[in-house]
């Protein structure tokens, strides 16, 4: 099983950044964090690595939801988006699929939840 939903853009690192939060926020999503993974190897490895930042996801009633039914649920929250380099002109977006990350989980009502939260993550992808 796939554990993430992507597709490949024709698009400049910075406006699939823009594009990405703009599609989350249509459906429901606020950016909680960004690790901008390509500062912070340089920082602390000195190793240059492509542009890639980590946006942590949130849908708040969606994730309150999650979190009535199972109380330890936060250690998979938010969802995580990437947003990578691919090569010049090109990104690829990333969403973690929420039904492969919840299998772990047995409570009643997750996997439910999971399967609304993937459709709203395909259809910030199919977006792009």
């Amino acid at each position: 099983m796939k554990y993430y939903i992507a597709k490949t853009l024709n698009a400049d690192f910075e406006t699939a950044i823009t594009k990405t939060k703009e599609a989350l926020s249509t459906e429901g999503f606020g950016v909680l964090s960004e690790i901008d993974i390509h500062s912070k190897l340089k920082e602390k490895l000195d190793v240059d690595f492509r542009k890639y930042r980590i946006l942590g996801a949130c849908n708040p009633p969606l994730a309150y939801k999650a979190l009535q039914k199972e109380d330890k649920i936060g250690t998979m929250l938010p969802c995580n988006v990437i947003v990578q380099e691919l090569e010049e002109g090109k990104t690829e977006v990333a969403a973690i699929d929420p039904i492969a990350s919840m299998k772990a989980i047995e409570s009643d009502g997750v996997e439910e939840l999971a399967g609304e939260v993937k459709k709203k993550l395909e259809r910030v992808i199919a977006a792009l």
